[in-house]
């Protein structure tokens, strides 16, 4: 009856990989340069190895951990976060999903107002949310087109009033653009509705009511082959969008970190075997894209602090695994993703092969890891951290 829970801190990186200056990321390290910045502690974690990843100052290495640790490369192209989920999910992808650093060319616009009835659209270049709905939200107001938006990642996003545009009219065109559009060499990771409210010059975005709309992953793929072999699969937070709505029995959508940890908490609480894919979405969303340094550090403090409650509760044959999906240095000039590696946590540490894990070869490893622990056959590349 024993469970995996499976916990990604997103945008949490610890140090730029080998190929970071492909992508521009050199220097970049998420977790070194918060806790160098706000002198952050993080106790709990630090007792389960985390500063024995990489030095921070105000974590420092344990000898005893409580979990085994050591980091992770990415091998599939790009730094977002369906690439990062899915290579966790034993996905390696061969070819990255396209970007547009210079926008999108105009079939793709054409075809997608022809969807929002309208002639054209507002933006079309890749920035943050905040500054396009500053930007363009008066004229979209006033004329009704959609702002479409890109950023380093392969993402197509697109902004609208609740009061211009209702929420339903919204969803249904990233749908149709997903299904009708963004298909073939445009095959975008995800398509985003980023509705938003308020006045000129007090526009604010609505987080709650984003929706994505994610390709489906190819088989095999760690929820889908895990439930297929009788293991109930459950998702908390993002998850479920980045995966395509596909390989999950059940899935809870959550608003912040907060409402995430207390989902697993309470799934903690049932007695049955289960898989938990959980994103606390914050440290990246919330802070990392709004290269909020302080807030990126609070965020890790609440997830340290919860952290040591939530995991008294787990039985003595579960597992836990923490890490993340990418790194967002809030320190960098830019607002995006950045190519790092991720951190890896396994509690009890004496599960693992060896307590110091090293540098894993590909986030794939996880799920070969998940797939022993529940004593199945590994179908995905990767090598087990599990004895």
């Amino acid at each position: 009856m024993s469970s995996c829970y499976l916990i990604i801190i997103d945008g949490l990186g610890v140090g730029a990989q080998e190929d970071a200056f492909v992508y521009g990321d050199e220097g970049t390290n998420t977790l070194g340069h918060v806790v160098a910045q706000t002198r952050c502690r993080l106790p709990f974690l630090g007792r389960m190895g985390l500063g024995n990843i990489i030095p921070l100052d105000t974590v420092p290495p344990v000898l005893e951990p409580l979990a085994a640790w050591g980091k992770m490369r990415a091998v599939s192209g790009g730094k977002d976060s369906t690439s990062g989920h899915w290579e966790i999910a034993g996905i390696q992808l061969e070819k990255p999903f396209p970007t547009y650093p210079d926008g999108f060319p105009t079939d793709v616009l054409s075809r997608f107002s022809a969807i929002a009835g309208c002639d054209s659209v507002l933006g079309n270049k890749p920035a943050s949310g905040t500054d396009v709905i500053a930007e363009y939200g008066l004229t979209h107001q006033k004329t009704g087109q959609p702002i479409v938006y890109t950023s380093a990642d392969s993402v197509f996003q697109v902004a609208a009033h609740v009061e211009t545009v209702p929420l339903e009219k919204l969803y249904d065109w990233c749908r149709k653009a997903r299904e009708q559009v963004l298909t073939g060499d445009h095959a975008v990771g995800r398509v985003i509705a980023r509705p938003f409210g308020g006045s000129s010059g007090e526009y604010y975005r609505l987080s709650d009511h984003r929706k994505d709309y994610s390709l489906k992953p190819p088989n095999p793929c760690l929820p889908v082959f895990l439930s297929e072999k009788g293991v109930e699969t459950i998702s908390v937070g993002k998850v479920i969008d980045l995966f395509g709505g596909v390989g999950f029995k059940r899935s809870y959508r959550t608003k912040d970190n907060a409402s995430g940890l207390t989902k697993l908490e309470e799934l903690i609480g049932e007695p049955a075997s289960k898989f938990v894919f959980a994103n606390l979405i914050e440290t990246d969303q919330e802070f990392g894209h709004r290269n909020d340094v302080e807030g990126f550090a609070g965020a890790l403090k609440q997830i340290d602090h919860r952290l040591e409650s939530i995991m008294k509760q787990m039985k003595e044959d579960d597992l836990m695994i923490l890490t993340g999906d990418h790194g967002n240095d809030p320190t960098t000039p830019g607002t995006d993703h950045t190519r790092e590696f991720t951190p890896v946590l396994l509690w009890p540490g004496n599960r693992a092969s060896h307590v110091q894990l090293q540098l894993r070869n590909s986030f794939s490893d996880i799920a070969v890891s998940v797939c022993k622990f529940f004593g199945l056959e590994n179908p995905f590349p990767g090598d087990s951290f599990l004895k």
